[in-house]
């Protein structure tokens, strides 16, 4: 990234600031959160995205709403401390990383009940820096990890946007690429555009460009025919939510995505990190999958392309099931078969 995708500016009285990820590719700008309504509208509006980016934002739009705490005491703090964090959990509901931050970040305040309040309000920004610097780190051991996946010499097919934006500044699936390359492997990556606000088109092709990386931008719908026609040696995506059996939800159209890979003999790998696996659901049948508003379908861009009075049906996320996963990449490794006695096996007791 040539700028962090979200970065805190200042002490504990400072603001987060972060790319406006709409106005993303004929835009580059960043915007300054001073308050936590205007973390939750960035997030809610998808200015920032992604899940490790979520939970990022979320940490940071934490120390916003306690920011200006007048409480003198640990019990009337916590329960502005709750106030804020019970609110950022209405921005978004699908991303698990959103809800393990705010966890965090109350376990942070909770383990440290004796310090005055001005200390306290240190002790969660200092929380929330560290979760952004330990994403940086997680993101290049999952890039490391998944390195050896890519196809030298091959194709590689991505959906939506698993890059630095949607991270600390490095990525998931992309993360996986971005280290192969560094390597010196040298591949095709076709990016599904990943209607309907086409975050493959407009962020996922912008980022392998910068990177120097061979990139094709292609609709959703052909997918298929790149795969047929042997284009494609690899599948790999992010993820916004993984159960204990390993059903993975992403972003709408990865589930299609992965039913091609699986009849065309494609391995289809996901990339994430352990915060975003949500071991208290036993599969996907209990992710809750956001519904965004029609006008992202029928006017997305300004520009209606549906008519008037059509009834519309925008799930912004999909499940895809374990059994049509080869593996996937965390910090710690590949998992792989991915089962619930794997996932258990590679992540640590903190994470379930």
């Amino acid at each position: 990234m040539p700028l962090p995708t979200i970065e805190w500016l200042g002490g504990v009285d400072g603001c987060a600031r972060l790319i406006d990820q709409t106005l993303l590719p004929t835009e580059f700008k960043q915007i300054k959160c001073l308050t936590i309504e205007q973390m939750w509208e960035a997030i809610r509006v998808l200015r920032v995205r992604g899940a490790p980016a979520i939970g990022i934002a979320a940490a940071l739009g934490t120390v916003l709403g306690v920011q200006k705490s007048a409480a003198v005491t640990f019990d009337a703090f916590r329960q502005e401390l709750q106030k804020a964090t019970g609110y950022l959990t209405t921005a978004r509901p699908t991303a698990v990383n959103l809800f393990w931050a705010l966890e965090r970040m109350k376990r942070a305040a909770d383990g440290s009940r004796g310090l005055s309040i001005p200390d306290l309000k240190e002790r969660l920004l200092r929380e929330a820096r560290a979760i952004l610097e330990e994403d940086r780190a997680v993101c290049r051991a999952i890039g490391r990890h998944g390195a050896p996946l890519v196809p030298d010499g091959g194709g590689v097919l991505t959906h939506c946007n698993a890059g630095g934006l949607a991270t600390a500044d490095y990525g998931t699936a992309l993360g996986v690429l971005f280290a192969a390359h560094e390597q010196g492997k040298r591949f095709r990556v076709f990016a599904d555009e990943t209607r309907p606000l086409l975050q493959g088109a407009r962020l996922t092709a912008w980022e392998l460009l910068h990177a120097g990386i061979d990139v094709t931008l292609i609709c959703d719908n052909m997918a298929a025919v790149v795969m047929r026609q042997g284009k494609v040696g690899l599948a790999i995506v992010g993820a916004d939510r993984i159960a204990a059996n390993g059903d993975t939800a992403n972003k709408i159209g990865t589930y299609g995505v992965a039913v091609l890979a699986r009849e065309h003999g494609v391995p289809f790998y996901v990339a994430a990190p352990a915060s975003t696996f949500d071991l208290s659901l036993p599969s996907g049948e209990a992710i809750p999958i956001e519904e965004r508003r029609p006008e992202e379908v029928t006017c997305g861009f300004g520009r209606p392309t549906a008519p008037d009075g059509v009834g519309v049906y925008n799930p912004a996320f999909d499940v895809t099931p374990a059994r049509l996963i080869a593996g996937i990449v965390t910090e710690r490794g590949v998992i792989s078969p991915v089962t619930e006695a794997n996932i258990r096996s590679a992540l640590s007791p903190a994470d379930a």
